[in-house]
């Protein structure tokens, strides 16, 4: 063996390692997208390359499923919902928890006992057997939050009539999930999407702040971001968007729209035609946008008036049928284009 060539040809292997070390680290961004929760997801974040992280995203997403999707029958809230004796988990007590704040906040216009409602309207995972006048004031009996409570890791009802709908924040909640686990493995600039509701943090691959559209609320148009009312510049907050303008159905000439509200038991009528609102987390941004369709377009400006933890943005239409905004106090910060 000739020895002279020994001591150059580990130096080339250690560079080569330093190389392939060094490349395999580097991060740049990456998009994935799937299904949850009935719909979609694009999640677009900065990592290393050759990282894939959705396995673990799925498992996350199949996970929070079990528990708080009513469309899983064998999920935690389903069983509750069935008045099974089953301990709760931290997913559900934090949901839980919001929508308690925000029925408080909101003066009970957002409800998740409102379940029965929605399934006799047609928009639950049951087919609802007709919403005459006789069969919502039988079912209103079950609606309010203070026939629910938590005690002891174990749900009570004051009758077992009382069923609940999570849907108006499970979304939201699922976006903070995801946000927080890629905070965890030290992403810093990230873009989440589920269903429509978004939270993100740092910068695109552009290197600019991350951007949003508001779609126009008319019908028909039912591809998000085909056609846009206004683009907001995020930062590091949280966005949800609710409107009628696309759930709903028609039955014997009538449209029924999907934000119920639970002191009348019927569908939310206004002016109000969508509602996108910014928080920190995407679970209350989602939970007062669902709040605000069931309180309508004065009820929701006063709101705004009195409480700066939220920003929106209002569409609504005028006596003419134009289109119209309102902007909460900060939101304008936020916008790039109208």
């Amino acid at each position: 063996m000739n020895k002279k060539f020994i001591a150059p040809s580990i130096a080339i292997l250690v560079a080569l390692i330093a190389v392939w070390m060094f490349t395999s680290n580097k991060p740049e961004y990456h998009k994935i997208e799937g299904n949850a929760q009935g719909t979609t997801y694009h999640i677009t974040y900065e990592y290393q390359v050759g990282a894939d992280l959705q396995p673990a995203i799925d498992a996350l997403l199949q996970e929070f499923d079990s528990s708080l999707s009513t469309y899983h029958p064998t999920s935690l809230i389903s069983r509750i919902n069935r008045n099974e004796t089953v301990a709760t988990d931290s997913l559900f007590e934090k949901v839980f928890q919001v929508a308690l704040a925000v029925n408080r906040k909101s003066q009970g216009a957002f409800d998740i006992t409102v379940a029965p409602l929605v399934n006799a309207w047609g928009f639950g995972p049951v087919e609802g057997a007709g919403a005459d006048s006789s069969t919502i004031d039988s079912l209103l009996q079950y609606v309010g939050m203070d026939k629910i409570s938590i005690e002891k890791n174990r749900v009570v009802k004051k009758l077992p009539g009382v069923q609940l709908d999570v849907n108006a924040l499970a979304q939201g909640y699922s976006v903070d999930l995801v946000s927080k686990w890629l905070e965890q493995k030290g992403i810093a600039n990230y873009l989440v999407e589920i269903g429509g509701e978004v939270r993100c943090k740092g910068v695109s691959s552009k290197g600019e702040p991350w951007t949003i559209g508001v779609d126009v609320p008319e019908e028909g148009n039912m591809e998000a971001g085909k056609e846009l009312q206004a683009i907001v510049s995020l930062g590091a907050k949280s966005l949800a968007t609710s409107g009628n303008y696309r759930k709903f159905y028609e039955k014997n000439g009538v449209k029924y729209v999907h934000s119920i509200n639970p002191k009348t038991g019927y569908p939310a009528l206004s002016r109000l035609l969508s509602a996108t609102v910014l928080a920190d987390e995407c679970i209350v941004a989602d939970a007062y946008a669902t709040a605000f369709m069931v309180m309508g377009l004065e009820e929701s400006m006063e709101f705004l008036r009195n409480n700066y933890f939220l920003d929106a943005y209002l569409i609504y239409s005028d006596e003419a049928g134009n289109y119209c905004v309102y902007t909460s106090r900060k939101m304008a910060d936020y916008l790039l284009e109208e």
